[in-house]
């Protein structure tokens, strides 16, 4: 990997391409990210380069916090990601990473944690099929049957059931950046990225392109 940013979401919206083609597009607020550490094989046994993104209030810190941002010369960062960068010895302290890294047209993945939606049911959260909807079955959103005879005697993990739906970590695999505003730091990627508004937004290079 040589390309990564922290980004947070703004919102959605639409653009126009010169041949007046529509395009839904997520707008993303790329850094500046700044770089906090720079780990070695040496001194920490892999290499890789650690970015802070967002500012945060000092009193809001520990001390063992502080004492790593003050030994990097940065402000105290919201969010500290790190980044397995081929050429992580390129890095400096203090360096800053901005939307420019990217250009339209580069394929990425986007990490960040969905939506949650609470307590759904089987049909709402894992597209289970419904009984019959008569008034007279009286089976319409029921998971089926989970029982199991006295051998084994337990319903086996990882069943579809109820339970809590979204709130967890996913990736969009092989997502098209149409455009990126390096002056404001912004870029537009195609279509949608998980998560809600303002929250954080991890994109890297495509693993798949």
């Amino acid at each position: 990997m040589k390309k990564a940013i922290l980004t947070t979401k703004v919102g959605m919206t639409q653009i126009f391409n010169e041949d007046g083609v529509l395009t839904p597009v997520t707008v993303l607020q790329a850094g500046p990210c700044v770089v906090t550490q720079v780990k070695t094989e040496e001194n920490d046994g892999y290499s890789a380069v650690q970015v802070g993104f967002v500012d945060k209030k000092e009193k809001g810190i520990n001390k063992p916090q502080k004492g790593h941002f003050d030994k990097a010369g940065v402000a105290p960062k919201r969010f500290v990601r790190e980044f397995r960068f081929e050429n992580a010895e390129e890095y400096t302290v203090g360096q800053e990473i901005k939307a420019d890294i990217f250009t339209a047209g580069d394929k990425i993945d986007a990490t960040a944690t969905s939506k949650g939606k609470g307590y759904a049911g089987g049909i709402k959260r894992h597209g289970l099929k419904s009984g019959p909807s008569a008034h007279g079955s009286k089976y319409h959103r029921h998971a089926g049957s989970n029982g199991m005879a006295s051998d084994p005697s337990k319903v086996f993990k990882g069943k579809k059931m109820p339970g809590q739906m979204g709130a967890e970590r996913v990736t969009i695999q092989n997502l098209e950046i149409v455009k990126v505003d390096a002056d404001q730091n912004i870029i537009l990627v195609k279509g949608a990225v998980p998560g809600p508004k303002k929250s954080l937004v991890m994109l890297k290079e495509s693993v798949k392109a």
